[in-house]
């Protein structure tokens, strides 16, 4: 009986000597096909690794802010937070709340979190177009490999004269590998984009729900100033 890591490499050599007895051209397509493949992948290890610091950044820094009893305080330590998109919303309300030198128009402020939220949006969705774009693509160049080896075969078939099943079969196997291959590559990309895609707009959810939540503090406390502080500076909770 095989065991799992037998029946591994049994199944990789055969695989290899496969793409080895392949066409100039089905190689060609296998290459392409393995640079969609790499660079896809690394796209998503990317991309998880980001989200998931930056959830996990967004839980603490949601947490100081609601503990926080003034803004003075939680920009003193934004910093810290930084990979949440969360602190790029904070820091675009309260930079435009100081050049205010107040509360003087809370549609400025609710605009400057707007934009810092479409701009968070925009770093998060990076390199994702590229996964749309592996899981659309792929399956019709390993289409093409495929037409272009049975093409090939029958060539050859019709060349040696030999109309058997025998003879045409290996070809015909051989050309099938590109669109495996094809497929090997866009099954993993098209899965990552929608889930990763949803987290993204989940995350465009969680800034709006906290531009909200700020605007609701600002507008309960008194705005900060741009000159020296006096000792007893107003709470904003």
């Amino acid at each position: 009986m095989l065991t799992p890591l037998l029946l591994a490499n049994v199944l990789g050599g055969e695989i290899s000597n496969l793409v080895w007895e392949t066409g100039p051209v089905a190689k060609v397509v296998l290459a392409i096909l393995l640079l969609f493949s790499v660079f896809s992948w690394a796209v998503i290890v990317q991309k998880y690794g980001l989200l998931n610091k930056a959830r996990a950044q967004s839980a603490r820094f949601i947490r100081a802010f609601r503990k926080a009893n003034r803004l003075q305080d939680i920009a003193a330590v934004s910093e810290q937070f930084k990979p949440s998109p969360l602190v790029a919303v904070f820091e675009g309300g309260y930079d435009e709340l100081k050049k205010q030198g107040g509360l003087r128009n809370a549609t400025n402020v609710q605009r400057a979190m707007q934009i810092a939220s479409s701009e968070e949006l925009t770093r998060l969705e990076r390199r994702l177009p590229w996964l749309a774009v592996t899981a659309s693509v792929t399956p019709f160049i390993g289409l093409f490999g495929t037409v272009w080896g049975i093409i090939d075969a029958f060539h050859g078939l019709g060349t040696a004269g030999a109309a058997t099943l025998r003879a045409v079969a290996p070809g015909i196997s051989e050309a099938l590998i590109t669109t495996a291959a094809g497929l090997f590559a866009a099954i993993p990309a098209v899965i990552a984009y929608n889930i990763l895609l949803n987290q993204v707009r989940e995350f465009g959810s969680r800034m709006d729900d906290f531009s909200l939540e700020m605007m609701n503090t600002i507008e309960r406390g008194a705005a900060p100033r741009q000159a020296a502080a006096p000792v007893n500076e107003p709470e904003y909770r």
